[in-house]
């Protein structure tokens, strides 16, 4: 009972507070960090994963609308289908939720000058997403979850 009662004690008593390192911008339980640089999408995922974060999964349209107050331009986020054709997957594996463009994605549409189109960026139009070539030179997001300060 004593170990309870001071478990306790120490939840209602702790005055610790979510929170984002500097450069990063919190929203609900994440923080994010948005790229003022451009790279492929391997290169952008690398990036996020040396801050211990990784691309941005989106969860909500809360999320989504939050995500594009932020942005003026394609940024690349973390969902892809490069392990398999067609089936799309977040970079950490939680389940899809959609908000393709009009005729998205379409891998190139067939074009081979697009070469294979197996990431997605959030396009220029508001809150649409597109499968682009990888390869591509984009801005990123990343995100990791808000870790707790005194």
């Amino acid at each position: 009972m004593c170990f309870i009662g001071t478990l306790l004690f120490f939840i209602l008593s702790d005055k610790r507070k979510p929170g984002c390192p500097s450069g990063w911008i919190r929203f609900g339980s994440s923080c994010y960090f948005f790229s003022v640089e451009s790279k492929s999408w391997d290169k952008a995922r690398e990036f996020c994963r040396t801050t211990e974060a990784d691309l941005v999964v989106i969860n909500t349209n809360d999320e989504k609308t939050f995500l594009l107050a932020f942005r003026n331009q394609a940024v690349w986020i973390g969902l892809t289908d490069k392990a398999q054709e067609g089936t799309w997957k977040w970079v950490d594996g939680s389940p899809l939720t959609l908000f393709w463009e009009k005729d998205q994605p379409d891998n190139g549409g067939g074009r081979v000058s697009y070469g294979e189109e197996d990431c997605i960026q959030i396009r220029n139009t508001p809150g649409f997403w597109n499968d682009v070539s990888c390869e591509t030179s984009l801005r990123w997001i990343c995100e990791k979850g808000a870790t707790l300060f005194v």
